[in-house]
């Protein structure tokens, strides 16, 4: 395992001049190991992983000897650089035979001096960056002043909150956030400025950087699971969290630390995943248990105890999923389809470097630095951000594994409040295209900040724990299987006449789920204003401007959710929900219509996953021209159902087999977990998940989340009146689903 005091040696080495470095491009090594500690750039993570296995009584003890170049082998390749920055090795060996030295020598020169002109550059655009920040603070403090002598234009006093439009608060909200993040990064720039920064991206660039994993498609026709145009949905970037903005790529010097701490994680995850009593024991609400002073025992060392004020949080579980296992490791490191396939866990993803790509023309020994957010489908649960690596590896002839651990001790940060120690997943190959799956979910969080009802659910493990990833991943294969069959059941068809048109129609309702639990949780891309202040029924708004998006109607989109829990069951409230024949007791825009199921296609073993195409009829005026699609599912971590209107007359082109991407969709729908076997007072000592809790019936937790155009002209003004319709709206539509249900239980 590394030692602190490695990362203060090797960075040592990239505070020093140019100069003192042995940059100053007229000083190289007799060796390669001689130009890698000087360069870094053309260390290779396979590399580094073979000298990590290696035992250190066989390594070469190599003493270092160094050669100047001479004045007119400098200027040679000067003047060659300015012409070809980046040779080839044609032009390397040509220029070595030239100048009379080692190939290895041009390539080496040519590398540090693209290190120095880039931390020249960078130096530069950080000095204006300083300027830049200092002209936005000295902006933003006029502005706050001029708002803290705002009149009003009626009576002449001071201007009151209550008086400004919805865009004024909101402005007001994200000018506080702009001086912060203008005093972060004149920090940084202040810290950086006149001394050579490290070889890596500004964090200006991280997040619109190319550092992706190549795309490896698995063949598969529909869906995002093999495509990478969908990012926008899942990872979209309304804004950036406080993690995203904070991380970046790591320097050459963090990088043997990275290969042993995945080498360790790794090692780590396949003996929690294989190991039973004592490690793990078994409770019969819970299932398994971690033993941490057990686990402590094994694994002493790991990534340092655990922070103050946080809880560990462990949970291993396995099934057996109908897909196999290349397929399965593609998913897990392919951010893409990552966040695609845990659309409902992952609201953002991001990778932002790939240290190793693997060998063999597979994931094997691929290795990458990650940054995820974590949710639950409501805004009562705040995200969990990670910074970290993940690792792949091949563990014997016909299983992989891949780990999960975070890399906070190399960019500590006081906002961090959650980190993975060894997490992920053996994958073990099975026969007929079948994987056995065993996950492991590893966490030491803070989560003081989680609303009072929904702590059960986040104790007992379901709310981020591997039942929840075990679930939504067989979930997900049999939704794929199911979207892949070629016997398609009559019952199918209906106004879908072609396998082309089933297809088309899948792919929208996975746009539409996307879509959906981009805006029903609490991500910190999205800015959420409380209107109404009634105790666990409060509403909260996002709005949105909508414009050029071919997946979305142009305009102000407005996003409202509200969570309560409810006395019911989670299956009869997903049942009542989905049921076309009880839509109208709740939906209000269906103006008590009849509602007509014109298509159905299922989509897994359990009937509740299915995606059907909804006609309402209105009573007086007969047949509507709108349609609504809809899709739910549900899994033992929880059910989901949600919908969207869409045009009849784009329906037909996706029913014929057309392209559904360009069909403008506002979702809207419900999220519906159990509740951690807590009633609606759940406050009782769940602070600590003690005994002392009074437990009533079981009942559900059920978040309700609309998205509305409230004006089509994207550039215009949302007025508090629009706001106010939406949270009328939203109530009336919880009031008559607590109705419903309170009658059809009596």
């Amino acid at each position: 395992m590394y030692h602190p005091n490695m990362f203060e040696s090797h960075q040592h080495m990239f505070d020093m001049t140019p100069k003192e470095s042995g940059n100053d491009l007229g000083l190289t090594g007799s060796r390669e190991d001689d130009f890698e500690t000087k360069s870094g750039a053309e260390v290779t993570m396979e590399n580094l992983l073979e000298e990590e296995l290696q035992d250190p009584n066989q390594r070469p003890n190599k003493k270092k000897r160094y050669h100047r170049h001479t004045q007119r082998q400098i200027q040679e390749l000067e003047s060659f650089f300015k012409e070809c920055p980046h040779p080839d090795d044609k032009q390397r060996k040509e220029l070595s035979r030239e100048l009379n030295l080692e190939p290895l020598q041009i390539k080496f020169w040519f590398q540090n001096k693209r290190t120095q002109m880039k931390a020249q550059h960078e130096r530069h655009d950080n000095s204006i960056l300083k300027a830049d920040n200092d002209k936005l603070r000295a902006e933003n403090n006029r502005y706050k002043d001029a708002l803290s002598n705002a009149t009003c234009p009626n009576c002449g006093g001071p201007a009151a909150i209550g008086e400004m439009s919805f865009d004024e608060q909101h402005l007001r909200i994200e000018n506080a956030r702009l001086r912060e993040e203008i005093d972060r990064i004149s920090s940084i720039a202040a810290k950086y400025v006149g001394k050579p920064l490290l070889p890596h991206s500004s964090p200006s660039t991280q997040l619109t950087s190319s550092h992706y994993i190549p795309s490896r498609s698995l063949g598969l026709e529909v869906g995002n699971f093999g495509t990478n145009h969908q990012t926008s949905f899942v990872g979209e970037m309304h804004g950036t969290s406080d993690i995203m903005r904070s991380v970046s790529i790591p320097c050459e010097a963090d990088k043997p630390m990275i290969v042993e701490l995945a080498v360790a994680a790794l090692e780590e995850l396949v003996t929690m995943a294989q190991t039973g009593d004592p490690l793990w024991g078994l409770n019969d609400n819970l299932g398994e248990i971690l033993n941490e002073e057990e686990y402590f025992r094994m694994f002493p060392r790991g990534i340092g105890p655990k922070p103050i004020g946080f809880r560990s949080e462990a949970s291993r579980e396995s099934t057996v999923v109908i897909m196999n296992h290349i397929n399965l490791v593609e998913i897990l490191m392919n951010v893409n389809q990552y966040s695609s396939v845990f659309c409902g866990i992952v609201s953002r993803a991001l990778t932002l470097e790939v240290l190793s790509t693997g060998i063999a023309g597979n994931y094997n020994g691929a290795l990458q630095v990650m940054t995820a957010e974590f949710q639950v489908p409501s805004p009562l649960v705040p995200t969990r951000e990670n910074y970290f690596l993940r690792y792949c590896k091949q563990h014997g002839d016909n299983t992989w594994a891949v780990v999960d651990v975070s890399l906070d001790n190399l960019r500590p940060s006081p906002i961090t409040r959650s980190r993975r120690r060894p997490s992920g997943c053996l994958i073990q190959e099975l026969q007929n295209g079948y994987s056995k799956v065993t996950w492991v979910e590893h966490m030491e969080v803070d989560d003081r900040s989680v609303h009072t009802m929904y702590k059960p659910l986040v104790n007992t493990g379901l709310a981020f724990g591997a039942k929840r990833w075990v679930a939504t991943l067989d979930r997900q294969c049999e939704r794929l299987a199911s979207s892949m069959a070629s016997n398609i059941p009559t019952g199918d068809l209906s106004v879908i006449t072609s396998p082309e048109g089933r297809k088309s129609m899948l792919k929208l309702a996975e746009r539409m789920v996307m879509s959906f639990f981009s805006g029903v949780g609490a991500s910190t891309a999205h800015a959420w204003t409380t209107l109404a202040t009634t105790g666990s029924d409060d509403v909260r708004v996002m709005t949105r401007k909508s414009m050029d998006d071919p997946g979305r109607p142009p305009g102000i989109v407005l996003s409202a959710a509200t969570s309560f829990w409810i006395p019911v069951a989670p299956k009869r409230v997903f049942d009542f929900l989905r049921d076309e024949n009880s839509r109208s007791e709740w939906d209000i825009l269906s103006n008590g219509g009849l509602v007509q199921k014109m298509a159905h296609i299922a989509n897994g073993r359990d009937p509740g996953n299915s995606i059907s195409l909804l006609r309402v009829n209105d009573t007086n005026s007969g047949p509507s021209n709108m349609l609504i699609l809809q899709e739910s599912c549900t899994d033992v971590s929880g059910s989901y159902v949600i919908y969207a209107p869409v045009d009849m007359t784009a329906m037909d082109v996706v029913l014929s087999g057309g392209d559904p991407d360009y069909v403008a969709l506002l979702p809207s729908g419900f999220a519906i977990l159990p509740d951690g076997g807590e009633g609606g007072n759940a406050s009782a000592g769940a602070e600590g998940g003690g005994n002392n809790r009074v437990v009533v019936n079981a009942g559900s937790l059920l978040t309700v989340a609309f998205q509305i155009i409230v004006d089509s002209v994207p550039t215009a003004k949302l007025s508090l009146g629009s706001v106010a319709t939406v949270n009328s709206l939203i109530k009336c539509t919880v009031e008559r689903i607590k109705g419903a249900l309170a009658c059809d239980g009596a």
